[in-house]
Order: C-alpha cells, then structure tokens, then sequence
C-alpha cells in the first residue's frame, strides 16, 4: 500500500492548561510502556467527498479544544530512577499527520487487522529520539481513493489504558460534532497513591505471581528460539450462534460456576480459545501454560475509583493450567480457571500489587516492551502462553467525527505471538471478532480446531 505524507504540524490545547510534573501510579509504569495504535476506518457520505479541507480542520480544531480538559496527553514524559517516570504537563502538544493513499478502502477486502497498517498510523522513533521529546499522541488522517478514510492514533500506554483511551477519543468525536464534554476526565492519580512511598515492607506483601516470568516449552531454559518464529496477525469471527453454543457447552459442564452467575460470553470464548491454542501448537499433556488476563479495576476497588478515571487502571491476573487438563476436561473447566482468576482482582489485591511495586528497586525488568536502554523491544506472551485484552464493552464504533459512524475499528497492528484481542462486530449482531497474534506454522492449525470443535 503506498501512502504519501502531505503534511505534519502540531496540535496544542486551544487555551492555557495546568502545567508542571505529576507522578504516574505504578500501573502506569508497569507492563506496556510504548504506544498503541489504533485505526478507525470511514465512508465519507456524499456531501464530504469534496471537503477534504474541512474534515482535517475539524479534526485539528475539536483535537485542540479536547486537549484542553485532556491535557495529560499534550505534555512529555520524563525518566526519574530506577526505571520510573513521570508526566510533564507542558501543552507541548500532538502530533498530526495528513496523508493520501492510491489504495481503496475496498482493496482492504475485510479490514482484519494486518501489517498493511504501518502505514496508515504514526510511527514512534523510540531508537533516536529521548523519551522527553517523544508525543504522547499522535494522528494521522489518510484519505483513500472513491471517498474512503482512516484515523491512525497512536497513544502512550503509559499515560492511559484501552477504557481511558476510548474515553479520550469518544470526546474527540464529541467536539468534533458540536456537542460538549459529556464525561470531565478525573485526572488526580493520587487516588492510586501516586508518587507515595510503601506503606508496608516487601517481606507483607502478598505474593503477586502475575509479575512472576511464563511458563517456557518443556525442555527449553529460555524463549529466544521461539521469539524468532514468524507470526502473524489474523482475524476470526465467531457468530452469535456459534458463542452461544460455547456459552451452553461451558455451562453445562460439572465446573459449572457454583454461585449461580453463568460464564460469560468473554469468559467462553476465552476459554475456547486457550484450548485451541494447546491444539494447534501440539503441547504434552504435561506442559504449564498460562494465561494473562487484563482486568479493570475501576468498578471493583472500594470505593470504585471516580468516573472518568483517567490513566491505566487495568491490571494483568495469570490463570494457570496443564494443557493436558484443558483439552481433555470440559470447557467449562478452563472457565473456570479464568473466573478464579478474574475474581481474586479485588480491591485488597490491587492495592497490595500497588504495594509489591512501589517496594521494587527497579521498576525496568516490568515493563514488557521498552529496553532499559529506551530502545522497544518486542513483548513475548508466546508459545506456550496467550494474553487477552477484552473490548467487548468499549464504545468502538461511537466515534462518530460528523461524517458517520466508522465501518471498522481495531488494533491497527498485533502480531505478537499469542496476544489477542476480543472485539464486538461492527455489524452488532452479537458476533465476536479475535485479532490473534499467532505463529504463522500454528495458524491454519488453529483455525481447523477452533471451527471444528465448536461444530
């Protein structure tokens, strides 16, 4: 796909905003500590197709007047010690990007997520670059041939997580279409006692086994073989009948849940997908494998963290089993396994996991994909293990700009071996879309167990 860059400036809050450095939570320091991108794709009714001035300064303009109440993500990053940071809140601004592509939105075909998308969302130039220079935001506006376009953003996981996000750009949209702020970002960290120091030793903190290293292939004392495999993103869709189906299966099992409040559609299809996984990369029975799930906390601390909480308030639980265990018993057993994993997030083990860091010397050996150098690094949930995200009850598809609702919304890449991302389907019909990072030998594999055992 070729896309040609037109022009680049940046984008400021419309009016004075708070300035000086704020201490970020030791969630926001912990895990991903790079960008995520991630792309919106349009068709531009009729009566846009001939202003394409207008859309970009609408979007520079509501971008402007958004970043006046978010002004987090106009500001830099700065290293302190040890492997921690702080935010600068400086309205040193955000990066915008136009650019046009020979390319039609129906040359996409279904709009999985791929590598094509590099090229449609900002890149980030961790290698050359000082964390302090870097933006935490960035957009980029392509139009597409016939009256197609996408908006590439590319946010700093260490400012804000997937609810966070979504919140940001929802309001974006907002302005954009002449209505006003609908939900004020609470911006005040030290709710999650930011910048605080331990208030009890290492030796009472509870034991945290999600920071513990993954489980590794029998017979292997490391993962560098397996990093180097070629992988690749795919996209599956799961219709509504065929999730019911794994809801019914995971439910009627002898691991039904025992308090009466039945396995999700997350948790089943979660759990499918783990065990198609063992399959399709051909694990011994006797092989550990684990799952790390990203969970919000917002609702479950005491009390619940504000509304509009903004900044990164989702944190890893691990479920662990043989995969012997997960292809041979029901499904509804490796629910199970998620569920209790699920559940332990409480408030009393967010704030001892809160504890756990702040007692760390070295925050560096937590963050998944930056050197302690600065350069990325590629995370490795891989063989034998997987990561879920869930975005099953983000508002994806409510980024209406004033031209529509979007005809798809994703990850604009992830291809890391054995991260996925469940997703609704735009068409609403109660579907499930999973954007799976898997290696490309295991892939057609997984696509036979994955279909055929639910039929």
């Amino acid at each position: 796909m070729l896309v040609t860059v037109k022009a680049c400036c940046t984008v400021r809050p419309m009016e004075a905003t708070w300035c000086g450095r704020v201490a970020l939570s030791e969630w926001d320091q912990t895990g991903k500590v790079t960008h995520v991108p991630m792309i919106y794709f349009y068709r531009l009714p009729q009566n846009f197709l001939s202003q394409d001035n207008i859309i970009a300064s609408t979007l520079k303009d509501s971008l402007s007047r958004v970043l006046v109440p978010f002004y987090p993500l106009a500001g830099r990053l700065h290293w302190t010690n040890n492997g921690r940071l702080e935010l600068d809140c400086n309205a040193t601004g955000v990066r915008f990007i136009e650019a046009e592509s020979s390319s039609t939105l129906e040359d996409l075909t279904d709009f999985s997520a791929s590598s094509k998308y590099h090229h449609l969302v900002p890149t980030v130039d961790y290698y050359s670059l000082p964390i302090h220079e870097l933006p935490l935001a960035l957009v980029q506006l392509t139009k597409f041939k016939c009256g197609g376009i996408c908006i590439g953003v590319t946010l700093s996981h260490v400012v804000i997580d997937g609810p966070s996000a979504m919140h940001f750009t929802c309001e974006w949209a907002r302005l954009a279409r002449g209505q006003t702020l609908h939900t004020v970002p609470f911006l005040d960290r030290k709710v999650l006692r930011a910048g605080e120091p331990p208030l009890v030793p290492l030796t009472k903190c509870h034991v945290h086994t999600e920071f513990d290293d993954p489980p590794l292939l029998l017979g292997r004392t490391d993962n560098n073989e397996e990093k180097k495999k070629e992988t690749r993103m795919v996209t599956i869709k799961i219709s509504r009948s065929q999730v019911e189906t794994l809801k019914k299966r995971a439910n009627e099992s002898s691991h039904r849940p025992r308090n009466g409040r039945g396995y999700s559609r997350y948790e089943s299809v979660t759990s499918h997908i783990w065990r198609s996984a063992c399959k399709a990369r051909d694990h011994k029975e006797n092989q550990p494998t684990m799952l790390t799930i990203a969970v919000d906390s917002r609702g479950r601390m005491e009390p619940p963290l504000p509304k509009g909480y903004f900044g990164n308030a989702n944190l890893d639980t691990v479920a662990c089993s043989l995969a012997g265990d997960l292809v041979s018993e029901p499904l509804g057993f490796t629910a199970s396994r998620i569920r209790e994993a699920i559940e332990r997030v409480s408030d009393e083990y967010v704030r001892s996991g809160i504890e756990f860091l702040k007692n760390q010397e070295d925050l560096r050996r937590f963050h998944q994909d930056l050197h302690p150098e600065g350069r990325e690094k590629e995370p490795f949930y891989g063989n034998p293990n997987l990561s879920v995200v869930s975005w099953l009850r983000l508002p994806l598809y409510d980024t209406d700009f004033g031209w529509g609702k979007g005809v798809y919304t994703s990850p604009a890449t992830h291809d890391f071996d054995g991260d996925f991302v469940l997703l609704p389907d735009p068409d609403e019909d109660g579907s499930v879309l999973v954007c799976l990072g898997l290696q490309v030998l295991h892939i057609d594999a997984f696509r036979n167990h994955f279909y055929q055992d639910i039929a």
